[in-house]
């Protein structure tokens, strides 16, 4: 073949090929058309209701005021968090949880899976500091999928309400990467019973310039939940679930639970929420979607993160706000499980139920399936058509085949709407964004678009091939799990919060009995934690975690065989008169060192200075702490030093059952504890009779009340 015939073929193959290029073009532009105008109509709809009520509704009715909520009586309600894998955030997210919330009657149910260790463990760690917090566990091992979670949590909130005859006004589905609102619990109360359903805005906390897939969804959350489900709300009288902060009344999970054998979440999708909303409007259930203007305080950084940080206060709806996925993978894997349980799943199970409108919303959920290949079509033609243009410039271009839609009226309609309607798209992304996140991240939200299209594009891809890899084989679809940040305590945590607060706000104590125990350690009796401990008002477990927590130190547990084997390591004095145990080494150089509570610095230099070589410190129980000192002084303890029941009932030790009493002060026992050398001295209490420091006959009272502890008989006087 010649130079010429190849150059010929080549040129009337891509005369041809480009040629169906532009049918491919015009078949792509009318799609885009299409699913352009239905967007066009809910944003005609959103910007003429919005006109409509700040000219009516906004000027005859005063909006809700935050003090209103307050005048409320607080009712009995449950937050059920599903945790399959969640042993990086969970404790962090219950910690904050209970500290950011401006409510009391609540309890937390946790959802674990018997073979997720790591989670239970964390749960279990969170469950004795926090006694509103219960832990589920499901049966079986995961991942199942979050609804059959979020089931065996709610027979155990039935359960609980059969237990102590307290029902909960209402359930609120959260996950354990949320970060909640102060008023969040106040604003649900106030609104049940009337509402059934009531679902929150959900936000993406803000993520720095250069986090583009991230930024993804910042933008798409925040003109989502601004616009389009105020829109679905007032066209079909009914908003779907979006899975985190949305709370359902008790009349609803009743109803759902009599629907279907006593399970109200649907075990068949992997999008319980979307499927439980559909079916609480198809009951005639009443739903919201609230929104409640609260101010939110963040520090941004202006002009792409290159300027002055600033502090900044936002007003904006009542909203649950998280990380979502930050690199390429994790994003299209979520949103396959998304677009897996709205448009193909929701689609066979449901079909096209309801009045039109809520066909026609469902049929907007559904066409993502279809248009995100469309969208992916459209950019790779556009590519091509740059390409041609730039060959034709250079004079490479061959002979074309007469365009059929030159002379297109219908074409250049269709082009010129979708530049039109891309155009609005663009500005209304801007504008959303900008409103919650500055004008950078506004700026940003542009390119973000193609970015976004790319991972919804992966994201169809991959839910199409789950989905028939289901139908061929019936292999179940399992929870995809999502791994989840939490943003740092930095700014969150105040670790520095006294004992007695934290303890109150953890509710492990109430602020009548903090009272009282302060009355006693400011008469000299004994610390806090002690002083709580000794009225029997707080178990050593949940006082451990909360000095733990407090001193931000990390908590340990006492083994006997490895006391002993470290107890040369310091001088009896020393430890008899800081209350610590030699532990040995943490594997980095340091030693170890038990203790009940953190250490004075004076102290703990000089433990350090004896052990010659840097420490650390770990926090155990008190009763740990008593029964060491027994060990190393041999003395028989009864149970394990480090069985939690056993450490509980754990006997005092002499002097701290003698301050206790009154029979010394706490400064006074101190002070002697200085000056007592075990070797020398003997037993501490003799050694105090003869300094005259306590009476004979209150050293005699403590050891029969020892006694007594331990179940010995006294012998009477």
């Amino acid at each position: 073949m010649t130079f010429d015939t190849l150059k010929w073929w080549s040129g009337y193959l891509l005369g041809h090929y480009y040629h169906g290029m532009e049918y491919v073009a015009m078949g792509v532009a009318v799609l885009i058309l299409l699913s352009s105008a239905d967007d066009l109509f809910i944003d005609a709809w959103y910007w003429v209701r919005t006109t409509y009520r700040y000219f009516t509704v906004a000027r005859r009715y005063r909006p809700l005021r935050p003090e209103e909520l307050y005048a409320r009586e607080q009712q009995p309600l449950a937050i059920m968090v599903p945790a399959w894998k969640e042993d990086d955030v969970i404790a962090s997210m219950v910690t904050d949880l209970v500290r950011v919330l401006d409510y009391t009657n609540y309890v937390v149910f946790v959802g674990t899976y018997q073979n997720d260790a790591p989670t239970i463990a964390e749960v279990e760690r969170m469950r004795r500091r926090y006694k509103q917090l219960h832990r589920v566990e499901v049966p079986h091992d995961g991942p199942t999928c979050k609804a059959d979670c979020l089931n065996w949590i709610i027979q155990a909130i039935f359960r609980l309400e059969q237990e102590t005859g307290v029902e909960f006004a209402g359930v609120i589905l959260h996950d354990s990467e949320d970060v909640l609102h102060p008023l969040e619990l106040r604003f649900f109360n106030y609104l049940l019973p009337r509402k059934d359903m009531i679902q929150l805005p959900v936000a993406s906390l803000e993520r720095d310039w250069y986090e583009l897939v991230a930024g993804t969804y910042m933008d798409e959350f925040a003109e989502w939940h601004a616009k389009d489900l105020v829109v679905r709300e007032s066209i079909a009288g009914a908003v779907p679930s979006a899975g985190v902060g949305t709370c359902f009344s008790r009349r609803a999970l009743i109803g759902l639970a009599e629907q279907t054998n006593n399970q109200p979440f649907n075990t068949e999708t992997l999008t319980e929420d979307y499927d439980v909303g559909e079916r609480l409007g198809r009951m005639g259930m009443n739903s919201i979607f609230a929104r409640f203007p609260v101010q939110f305080s963040t520090r941004r950084k202006s002009w792409f993160g290159f300027g002055r940080e600033r502090d900044v206060t936002l007003t904006m709806p009542l909203c649950v706000r998280e990380f979502f996925p930050d690199t390429f993978r994790t994003a299209y894997r979520q949103r396959a499980r998304w677009t897996l349980g709205i448009g193909l799943q929701g689609w066979q199970q449901t079909g096209w139920r309801g009045s039109l409108a809520n066909r026609y919303l469902l049929a907007r959920d559904r066409k993502g399936i279809v248009t995100s290949f469309v969208g992916i079509v459209a950019y790779v033609v556009l590519v091509q058509f740059i390409l041609f243009a730039f060959a034709d410039t250079l004079g490479l271009m061959p002979q074309l085949i007469a365009s059929p839609f030159i002379d297109s009226r219908f074409l250049y309609f269709v082009l010129w709407a979708n530049g039109i309607a891309l155009s609005l798209r663009v500005l209304q992304r801007v504008y959303f964004v900008t409103r919650l996140y500055g004008w950078e991240h506004g700026v940003l939200a542009v390119p973000r678009m193609v970015i976004g299209n790319f991972v919804n594009f992966m994201a169809v891809a991959r839910a199409w091939r789950m989905f028939l890899v289901h139908l061929a084989t019936g292999k179940r679809l399992a929870w995809d799990k999502t791994m989840h940040d939490f943003p740092s305590s930095d700014g969150f945590t105040d670790r520095r919060q006294r004992l007695g607060e934290l303890l109150v706000s953890w509710q492990a104590i109430d602020e009548e009995k903090l009272a009282r125990a302060l009355g006693d350690e400011h008469a000299g009796q004994a610390p806090l934690g002690r002083v709580l401990l000794a009225h029997g008002w707080l178990d050593e477990e949940t006082l451990a975690e909360a000095i733990a927590f407090q001193s931000d130190l990390p908590r340990d547990h006492l083994d006997e065989a490895r006391l002993r084997a470290n107890a040369s390591q310091l001088p009896p004095e020393l430890v008899v008169r800081n209350r610590v145990l030699p532990y040995g080494d943490d594997g980095n150089g340091h030693a170890v060192l038990l203790t009940a509570s953190p250490l004075p610095d004076d102290a703990f230099a000089t433990l350090q200075a004896a052990l010659k070589r840097p420490a650390v410190q770990r926090i155990v129980r008190e009763g740990e702490i008593a029964a060491g000192l027994r060990i190393l002084r041999g003395v028989p303890v009864a149970g394990t030093p480090d069985d939690e029941t056993a450490a509980s009932r754990a006997v005092p030790l002499l002097g701290d059952l003698l301050i206790e009493r009154g029979a010394v002060s706490r400064k006074d026992f101190e002070d002697a504890l200085l000056r007592y050398r075990p070797a020398d001295h003997g037993r501490i209490g003799d050694y105090m009779v003869a300094l005259g420091v306590i009476t004979a006959d209150a050293l005699k009272d403590a050891i029969d009340e020892q006694k007594r502890r331990m179940g010995e008989p006294v012998m009477s006087r």
